[in-house]
């Protein structure tokens, strides 16, 4: 007991050391310290006053001039949806004017798929490459349109990669079938009849129920009866 009784006064004394020192290093580094927490302050102001005075209002203007745009391109107006017209801005006037907001990140993907539609591939290609989306059926949608395009070209392997790629991006029952068969034709047109019957096989085993699923066998059969 009487060990304890000394221990507690030595505890108490470096507790009273340790603050002091730390009282000492805040009261010699005062003017240092408030200038980072000045800095931090004006920091956070800064970022709120450019996200409220610039980037909402950047944002909300932007997708307030897509609304014709993607009205056009439901429409399968697809040229229309490109370059708008006097009244309203198209698809690749928004990109150039808005090109940080998520309304631009979105009509470059509407714009990627009108030259597709179009028939040119290239200018697809470009656009749906600076695409971008985390959305479990767009971004699969994305890449597969970039197969597609290379398709056009003649592409065959640079198509299959991007098949692959849609295909394996998100696993759903809508995307996932319609890209494995994409893939396996590709394969199968190239020549790569066991990358084509692997994929036709993950279709039938995983996904037999899709419309891609349905009529499978005959697609195995071909290139089994052909070993």
């Amino acid at each position: 007991m009487a060990e304890n009784k000394n221990q507690a006064p030595e505890q108490l004394k470096t507790i009273e050391e340790s603050l002091t020192k730390a009282e000492m290093y805040v009261e010699d580094n005062k003017n240092n310290l408030m200038v980072v927490v000045v800095a931090i302050a004006v920091g956070f102001s800064a970022f709120f006053a450019y996200d409220r005075l610039y980037v909402q209002p950047k944002e909300n203007n932007a997708g307030a001039e897509m609304y014709m745009a993607e009205k056009n391109f439901e429409q399968n107006k697809f040229q229309e949806a490109l370059d708008g017209d006097e009244q309203y801005a198209g698809l690749l006037e928004i990109i150039d004017s808005y090109g940080s907001t998520n309304a631009a990140n979105l009509a470059e993907y509407y714009a990627g798929i009108s030259y597709l539609r179009l028939g040119d591939a290239e200018s697809a290609i470009e656009h749906l490459d600076n695409f971008s989306s985390d959305d479990e059926i767009l971004a699969p949608i994305a890449q597969g349109a970039i197969g597609d395009a290379f398709s056009e070209l003649g592409q065959n392997k640079e198509a299959l990669n991007y098949y692959i790629k849609a295909a394996e991006l998100r696993t759903n029952n809508f995307t996932t079938p319609v890209y494995l068969m994409k893939a396996a034709n590709a394969a199968y047109y190239l020549g790569e009849n066991n990358k084509a019957l692997s994929l036709y096989n993950r279709i039938q085993n995983e996904f037999a129920s899709s419309k891609e699923g349905q009529n499978i066998g005959k697609y195995i059969a071909r290139i089994t009866a052909a070993k």
